[in-house]
């Protein structure tokens, strides 16, 4: 099953690198979530994925949002991954069961066991206000992801 736009987005809880449970309820009504599905830790293209995101980290905290990456590595891989490359948002492990919350919005590849490459952005409201789904040797376009989520805080004002 996957999500559209303007359906409620399903509700999860899950750890991060630091041990932390993140719940996407806690962020309803106080910032706009952008979901970032990616395949694996350590890979080439989502490490370039995580390096633009790490350079463009202060447009996106004007944009009233909370980066959350997702992929089905465990936790201490996270630690491992964000130690070295300089990231400060949440790496949530979809790791136990393998994909169980990818799988809830449609991103979860059985047949190859990972996270497919997608931004999901859930505004405010609770609800997915934008999706864009990539190919995975693709990196996504972080300037049409920042475009996206102004359009979503300004329609939220």
């Amino acid at each position: 099953m996957s999500v559209t736009v303007g359906t409620v987005a399903p509700d999860f809880t899950l750890k991060d690198q630091s041990q932390k449970e993140v719940k996407l309820s806690d962020f309803a009504g106080k910032k706009n979530v952008v979901l970032m599905f990616y395949p694996l830790d350590w890979s080439p293209v989502c490490t370039n994925e995580h390096a633009c995101m790490v350079n463009d980290m202060k447009s996106f905290e004007t944009l009233d949002a909370e980066i959350l990456g997702v992929s089905v590595d465990s936790v201490w891989s996270h630690k491992a991954y964000a130690e070295k490359m300089g990231i400060h948002y949440s790496l949530l492990a979809d790791f136990q069961p393998r994909g169980a919350m990818a799988e809830k919005y449609g991103v979860y590849l059985p047949e190859k066991g990972i996270t497919g490459r997608s931004i999901i952005i859930v505004g405010k409201d609770g609800k997915v206000a934008w999706i864009k789904n990539y190919d995975i040797p693709v990196l996504p376009d972080l300037k049409e992801v920042a475009s996206a989520l102004e359009k979503v805080k300004t329609a939220a004002a």
